[in-house]
């Protein structure tokens, strides 16, 4: 044997042997010398019945250990006490123990340990020392029973019966600091009991935690609030909510705990209930970004149970049966700073039985929900509030869905763009609240909402405003391209709707005294159809004198249809009515006007400026009304039932009629009316006005012919008690001028054969004298060809409506025709001949009398034989003066 072998050999030996001695004396020194060198050496006494240790691998195995941290109230390292009944630790890092003092293995086994850890203070990261950790690659625990509690002697984590096997295990007092006890890579654990308080108004329990394949199956966890609900509102003023949580049985696997993230797959919870406590204070907004991150590639949610509470203990939202299913959830530093702080790949969402209750109660008896698409039935809204300050709604509506074709938030603002939505049998009531003056709000977190389609189907609407429905019946609407957007510089939301369509049947809508009503209602942005429109009174005429504290007209209108073409805009900010043509067909319309209450001391405006006062730009270039009736009627105190104009079939043509605001379009008004004059002579007029004149200047002029003196009586009998015996108004005609100071123009009257009768005051007996007197004034015939007359200075009373103005032209100008030119003297001798026989009825009055009174004092006899004979001459008399 070569030299150089022999040596390698003898060295080898030397060496084996000098390691073996090494190794027996290092272990007789452990058994002996450890427990006191750790006592010296380091913060814990350490006993044990057998140790075993490898100086070559650095495997140690002991047995009977009891560890007891040296001082307790050190909170700067990691405090211990306990036993273990087996530590077995592969490649034990001896060199770092001794010189470094940083515990550190490969693989650790604890068998049966029953112990207490008492976490070291978080480190000072301004002036702290890095402490030294325990650092495990492998750690694997059998039937153990482990507390771990704060550095505050406050129990942070426990549980009982452990078996666990993780791999990388890391536990220092920096992944406390990130609300984490231990960090690992893999795992597997069972245990029972387990218990973890985060923080001071939580804790979490679990009854038990099994792992087989991969898969975690944890029963009966708990989110439990350590403190009542008054003590929380008393102890945590300023925060807005207190959470309880269960969930009896939830399943995942590839649980990943490292250092600030967290990640799971498949988790799957059932039968979970969750109730929020609100205290009424609003969350303060925060800039502070998040570092925690949570990362769910899937999770699900079955038969999920949601209860939110009012501040007053009230229930404000009970949800059941829900079920959500999101796939790839993600939380972190980018997402949390988001209006909604998660992100996620898809999701699917549905529940049953949702109710929420506030000034507006819903309830909702299922709904499901996905990114692209929704579906809710069954829902009922009912008022919470009945104070009447707010708008509530008293619903039910079968069906709601919609498609969804953008969903997104851009620098925190919402972009939401639907395909379509559609709601079905929507039956009920809205009632608006009472209207306050409100600054605009902003746009809030809105940057753009569109809605390419909105449809309302076979629904039944009320709309109630102060004592005002309006119902909709058989209501059937279609919208599209709705759009939402801010306004410049942030003033509110601008509303947009590029097309409608909308019929409804029997329409109605209730003031104090109407009952409007519409057989048939079909509407779009460039026609509009009406069938059998009626306002009618729901009030009595005598009753509607008793309620209105001044004079006003009484209508009863009826039309069988009415129809628009042109383009309308009365959805958005800059509403609009351009029609080309107008048509109401078979109008018939009566109204009614009583002298009795008080004069109406508001100044009215002339039809021009009433035009010009309309906000919006308006233009109507034909307003057509055909086969119409028109009856006016009229009464005063003294008059015996109302006097009546009539006009029958009406036609009228409107051309231009405008709000002078739409530029390059003319603004003079032209009417033109043809109709029969109280049912019996055409009539025609022709009236214009422009409205853009702010002298409001306006001219009439008309023409009728063939009319019976008699045709008349109705108006001029009830209240003037007189009326036309004989003759006809063969023509007349008028031409005015005038604007709102008064008129003047000229008038002709063609008649013949006219005779008056004067009534007594119960409209019945002639007058004869009275009538006599009358009828040598009047003019009985104008001849052929008669003269025109002017009519002059006529003063508008600025109260008093245009057609009084009118009214005022054409009296003016029958007086004249018919008296003469010396209108006032004539009138002035009738007056005294009227008075002149009020004398004559005063003075045989007082001879009565007289006679009466001579004749009660003769005897009986002579007093009737005189009584009669006297009676008949002044009965006669009597009779004659009436």
């Amino acid at each position: 044997m070569k030299k150089w072998v022999k040596r390698l050999l003898i060295s080898f030996g030397i060496l084996a042997g000098i390691i073996l001695a090494a190794n027996f004396g290092l272990n007789y020194w452990l058994k002996t010398q450890l427990p006191e060198y750790i006592k010296k050496n380091t913060d814990y006494k350490v006993s044990y019945k057998t140790l075993d240790v490898d100086l070559g691998t650095g495997n140690i195995l002991s047995t009977g250990i009891s560890v007891n941290s040296k001082n307790p109230q050190n909170t700067n390292v990691i405090g211990l006490q306990g036993t273990i009944d087996t530590l077995k630790i592969s490649r034990f890092g001896i060199y770092d123990a001794i010189f470094n003092k940083r515990i550190s293995s490969s693989d650790l086994l604890l068998a049966k340990p029953n112990l207490n850890v008492i976490l070291a203070k978080p480190v000072d990261r301004k002036t702290g020392k890095k402490r030294n950790p325990f650092l495990f690659e492998n750690i694997r625990i059998n039937d153990g029973s482990i507390a771990i509690f704060r550095d505050t002697k406050q129990k942070f984590l426990s549980v009982q019966q452990l078996n666990l096997f993780v791999e990388n295990l890391q536990m220092t007092e920096e992944s406390v600091e990130n609300k984490l006890p231990v960090v690992f890579d893999r795992y597997s654990i069972k245990g029972k009991s387990f218990f973890f308080r985060p923080d001071q108004v939580y804790a979490i329990t679990i009854r038990s935690i099994n792992t087989e394949n991969g898969q975690m199956s944890v029963e009966n966890f708990k989110l439990n609030p350590l403190l009542s609900f008054s003590q929380f509102k008393n102890f945590y003023p300023k925060k807005p909510q207190l959470f309880e949580f269960t969930i009896p049985k939830m399943e995942f696997k590839d649980v990943v705990l490292n250092k600030n993230k967290a990640s799971l797959t498949n988790a799957e919870f059932q039968n979970p209930v969750l109730t929020v406590y609100n205290t009424g204070v609003k969350a303060k907004k925060t800039e502070k970004k998040s570092n925690f991150e949570v990362n769910l590639e899937n999770i699900k949610l079955n038969n999920a149970v949601v209860q939110i509470n009012k501040p007053d203990g009230n229930r404000l939202l009970t949800a059941g049966n829900l079920n959500l299913n999101i796939n790839k959830l993600l939380f972190n530093k980018e997402t949390s700073q988001q209006v909604v702080p998660i992100g996620y790949k898809d999701f699917t969402f549905s529940g049953k039985d949702i109710v929420y209750s506030d000034h507006q109660n819903i309830t909702i008896g299922s709904v499901a929900l996905k990114p692209a698409n929704g579906e809710i039935r069954d829902v009922i809204l009912t008022p919470g509030d009945l104070s009447g300050k707010k708008t509530t709604m008293e619903l039910k509506t079968n069906h709601i869905a919609f498609n969804i074709n953008k969903l997104d938030f851009v620098d925190k603002k919402l972009v939401l763009d639907f395909k379509d939505v559609l709601i079905e049998n929507a039956n009920g009531t809205i009632k608006a609240g009472e209207h306050k003056a409100v600054k605009k709000p902003g746009p809030g977190i809105i940057q753009s909402v569109i809605i390419r389609k909105v449809s309302l189907k076979n629904s039944n609407i009320i709309y109630d405003k102060g004592k005002e429905p309006l119902a909709f019946h058989d209501l059937n609407a279609t919208a599209n391209n709705i759009e939402l957007a801010p306004r410049p510089n942030n003033q509110g939301l601008s509303f947009t709707v590029k097309d409608y369509f909308l019929t409804t049947r029997n329409l109605a809508y209730k003031t104090q005294f109407y009952n409007l009503s519409l057989g048939l209602l079909k509407l779009n942005k460039n026609k509009i159809q009406i069938n059998n429109f009626a306002m009618k009174p729901l009030v009595s005429r005598a009753q509607f004198i008793k309620m209105i504290p001044v004079e006003r007209d009484l209508y009863d209108l009826k039309a069988g249809q009415i129809t628009a073409e042109g383009s309308w805009d009365l959805f958005s900010q800059n509403k609009s009515i351009n029609a080309s043509h107008v048509v109401i067909q078979s109008a018939d319309a009566n109204i009614f006007r009583s002298k009795i209450p008080k004069d109406d001391p508001k100044i009215k405006a002339l039809y021009s400026k009433m035009l010009r006062s309309i906000k919006m730009p308006m233009m109507v270039d034909h307003l057509d009304l055909k086969n119409s009736v028109l009856v006016y009627e009229e009464d005063t105190p003294e008059s015996m039932g109302p006097g009546k104009l009539t006009f029958g079939n009406f036609n009228m043509n409107v051309r231009n009629l405008n709000s002078a605001k739409i530029k390059g379009k003319p603004t003079r008004v032209d009417i033109k009316i043809n109709c029969s004059f109280m049912n019996q002579s055409p009539l025609s007029v022709n009236w214009n006005f422009d409205v853009a004149d702010q002298n409001d200047v306006f001219a009439i002029s008309g023409k009728t012919t063939g009319l019976p003196a008699s045709g008349i009586n109705p108006f001029i009998r009830p209240y003037l008690h007189v009326t036309a015996t004989a003759g006809t108004i063969q023509e007349m005609l008028f031409n005015f001028k005038g604007n709102p100071a008064g008129l003047y123009g000229t008038f002709n009257l063609k008649h013949k054969d006219l005779k008056i009768a004067v009534l007594n005051k119960n409209n019945h007996e002639k007058k004869g004298f009275l009538t006599a007197v009358a009828n040598v004034f009047i003019k009985s015939d104008s001849g052929s060809f008669p003269e025109s007359v002017t009519v002059e200075n006529v003063e508008r009373d600025p109260t008093k409506s245009f057609f009084n103005l009118f009214w005022k032209g054409i009296e003016q100008g029958l007086k004249k025709t018919l008296i003469g030119k010396n209108v006032e003297k004539t009138e002035a001798k009738v007056k005294n001949a009227v008075s002149s026989v009020k004398d004559m009825k005063q003075s045989v009055k007082e001879i009565k009398q007289e006679i009466k009174s001579k004749t009660e004092t003769k005897p009986e006899e002579e007093k009737k034989e005189k009584k009669g004979f006297l009676n008949k001459i002044f009965k006669k008399k009597d009779h004659s003066e009436q």
